[in-house]
Parts: structure tokens; sequence; C-alpha cells
């Protein structure tokens, strides 16, 4: 199984530095989810993780390995990734697009091998794209292009799953059968699934692990239960939350929330009021 570590990165855009001396582990076979505010820089530190953006100092380790010394392809069959918005490469079927995923696992142009298949052909069942196979990529709906993304993904068969918003552009039941293969693929081949979810109830009932950031930091890191506090809503999100507990997961949610500030407002009137 392969192991993530961040040690006192910086990373940024430009003259622009979104991310300054971060460093946090990822806990093997779990699943762990960055939450913020937009802009916060978990999109950020997710390429990092993923050597999508190079980092101006520190280090993302892999199996203890600094990834920016690995080659390419070594990283490729450790770790997959999905990306936040991807160019679909024009003319391609279904089946075609989700077979990319097993280039890491082939040597020179060599055609598809019976394993190779085996692992295509479980991708696209388990994300509902059986009927679809053979159709253009182009001709599918955003949800359905998502899923072909998140199938060639799976058919990389790598330890460490990397997916930035993986639900953007599904509906709601497309979103929890998502989610649902992903704790799936956890729970019953322990795969270390790092992800970026702007729903924070969602993040809260489908990890073991939540890293929340706001101005390019680290708030708070471990469970949901000590992640997810209306203390700690209100430093990341401004928000004042209702809690409650999910009955499906037993971790916390939110039921709804007001802007702090409006919240403050809203309180100083009543005061008034009965003064």
């Amino acid at each position: 199984m392969s192991s993530l570590a961040v040690e006192q990165v910086k990373v940024g855009y430009s003259n622009l530095m979104i991310i300054d001396d971060l460093s946090v582990e990822i806990p093997e076979k779990k699943i762990t989810t960055i939450v913020g505010a937009n802009g916060c820089g978990k999109s950020t530190l997710l390429k990092a993780i993923a050597r999508i953006l190079k980092t101006r100092k520190g280090t993302v380790y892999l199996d203890g390995r600094s990834i920016q010394l690995l080659p390419t392809k070594e990283i490729a069959k450790k770790m997959a990734i999905l990306p936040q918005s991807s160019d679909t490469p024009p003319g391609l079927t279904v089946f075609e697009l989700i077979s990319y995923g097993r280039f890491p696992h082939q040597q020179g142009f060599g055609s598809l091998k019976m394993d190779d298949l085996k692992h295509i052909n479980w991708a696209i069942e388990v994300t509902g794209l059986s009927e679809m196979r053979d159709r253009s990529v182009e001709a599918l709906s955003g949800g359905q292009r998502q899923r072909v993304w998140i199938a060639m993904a799976l058919a990389q068969d790598t330890d460490i799953l990397i997916l930035d918003e993986p639900t953007t552009y599904l509906d709601l039941a497309h979103q929890l059968e998502i989610l649902f293969l992903l704790q799936k693929l956890n729970e019953e081949e322990g795969r270390t699934i790092v992800m970026v979810l702007h729903d924070l109830n969602h993040a809260s009932r489908f990890s073991h692990n939540l890293i929340a950031m706001r101005n390019g930091a680290i708030v708070e890191e471990g469970t949901p239960e000590k992640v997810m506090t209306r203390s700690n809503l209100k430093a990341i999100f401004d928000i004042e939350a209702t809690m409650s507990v999910c009955p499906h997961s037993a971790n916390p949610i939110y039921l709804s929330y007001t802007l702090h500030k409006l919240s403050e407002h809203t309180l100083q009137k009543e005061n008034k009021k009965s003064g």
C-alpha cells in the first residue's frame, strides 16, 4: 500500500502564493476529504500532492520518496488523478477513453491484454456506463462525462485515488452513487482516497479524515467529529451553523446556517428589543 505525506510545502501561481509552509500526512487506506471556501487552497494542495503543480519549497513524499524525483509512469502505477476539469480528445468512445487508464501498465504502444480488458470492463460496469460504452464521449451530458473520467481513473487500478470535486455536474442520485463506489473501493480493497468536495455533509458522511483549510493554511484536521463543529465552521466559512447527526453514518452534519455577521446583527436587534 502506497503512502503520502506533505512536508512544509510552498505552492503558488506566478507571483501569487497560495500555500506557505503546509505539512500534513494522508492516512493510508482511509478516505480523506479537503474542504474549505472557494480560493482557500484546497485544489492547490490536491494539485501539489498529485504533482500537477510543482512545489516552490518543501516536498511531497510518495512511499517515502520525493514525488518530484519519481518517473511519471511509476507514479501513475500508484496514484490515479481526476482533475477538476478535463478536456476530452475528440472522436473517442467511452470505452476508448476509459482504456487510456491502462497506459501506465502497458509496454510501449502494446495492445490491450486480458488483464487490461478486465479492469476496463469492471470500471465501465461499476460506474453505470455499460449501455454507453460505444457512444462518443462528446455526445454525453456533463454528468455522464464525469462518470467516464472517474471510470478511467478506476481502470488505472492504483492504491491511491486523487479526485478534485468528483461529484461536479452530477445530480443528487449520481453523486451518492459515486461516493458509495469510492466508499466500497476503500472498504473492500483498502484504497486510499483523497478528494476535494464542496458538500460538507457528504464530506463528513463519507470520510474518515477531513482537512479544513482557510487562506492556504489548515484550520483543523482529523475525524469528522473533530472538524465538523460550530466553532470550526465559523472559523472556516464565517457561518453560524445548526448542527445535527447523520442518521446513516452517525457523523455530524449541518441542518442550516446563516452568515456569522448577519447572525451577530440579528442578535443585536433582538437584544435591543428585549432591553
